[in-house]
């Protein structure tokens, strides 16, 4: 356990959780966000049916991962980092996209820094976004529904990163290659 959450497996998870827990292992392997997030199995069917919906997104690879890292750089997720680093691996983006994105440097392309300047506009205003940066973000060649899209991912990554903070969920070993600390962490004083 990690601050009072249990870390399931097939012999612990409730039995409301079980089959898809099941299903995520099979598909997956081993992941110890999962296995925090089983306790719930309202909270593991809606992060893993928001996750399906934002794959399903008009976002191309890049630009998911994009939206993906910023937001967990922003919310300094040191267990999402990792993990989407290595799923963009897997996902075929480039290197340097990753590398931009944990980094917090310029990324390669125009149309890939303004989504994430739009994605932290909405992530850092709940929401609250002035009509101009819509403006912008509609001229870097986005839509309206890439908007709505970004909210889907935001959804997603905000119960990720919240329960990976809440629960101190450890790295996977698959994803320690690609550990992360946030360069200038943010003044979390109340």
């Amino acid at each position: 356990m990690t601050n009072g959450f249990a870390h399931h497996d097939l012999d612990t998870v409730p039995e409301a959780s079980r089959p898809l827990f099941k299903h995520l292992l099979e598909t997956t392997g081993r992941n110890g966000f999962y296995a925090v997030l089983a306790e719930s199995p309202q909270a593991l069917e809606a992060y893993t049916r928001l996750h399906e919906l934002f794959s399903a997104t008009t976002l191309n690879n890049d630009e998911k991962t994009v939206v993906w890292q910023t937001i967990n750089v922003e919310n300094e997720c040191t267990f999402c980092v990792p993990a989407h680093t290595f799923m963009a691996r897997m996902m075929g983006v480039d290197d340097a996209i990753s590398t931009a994105l944990r980094d917090e440097t310029p990324l390669p392309t125009v149309r890939l820094e303004a989504l994430r300047t739009f994605t932290l506009l909405v992530v850092r205003n709940r929401g609250f976004v002035e009509d101009e940066d819509v403006s912008a973000f509609l001229a870097a060649g986005f839509t309206h529904k890439s908007i709505l899209e970004i909210i889907v991912g935001t959804a997603q990554k905000t119960i990720s990163n919240y329960v990976n903070h809440l629960a101190k969920t450890p790295s996977d070993e698959k994803y320690q290659q690609f550990a992360w600390t946030k360069a200038n962490k943010r003044n979390t004083d109340l």
